[in-house]
């Protein structure tokens, strides 16, 4: 190698290397961001769970005047 080719393959794999350490980082982030969202999703799946009978029971509850007033 000449000098400026010697430099060229360095300054390549300085790129090389912080495009590693970037792509790492943002593995990382996205990583952290899923568990987050999956933990949101399993609150809002028990919540809607939660709702849906709340609904049921209020429905059985509720007179066929009151009912008829969710169904227009």
């Amino acid at each position: 190698y000449s000098s400026s080719g010697a430099s060229v393959v360095a300054i390549d794999n300085k790129i090389e290397q912080a495009m590693d350490l970037v792509k790492s980082h943002l593995m990382y982030a996205v990583r952290e961001e899923v568990e987050v969202l999956k933990e949101q999703i399993k609150e809002l799946i028990e919540k809607n769970s939660q709702l849906e009978q709340e609904n049921t029971l209020l429905k059985t509850l509720a007179s066929p005047e009151q009912l008829a007033q969710f169904q227009a």
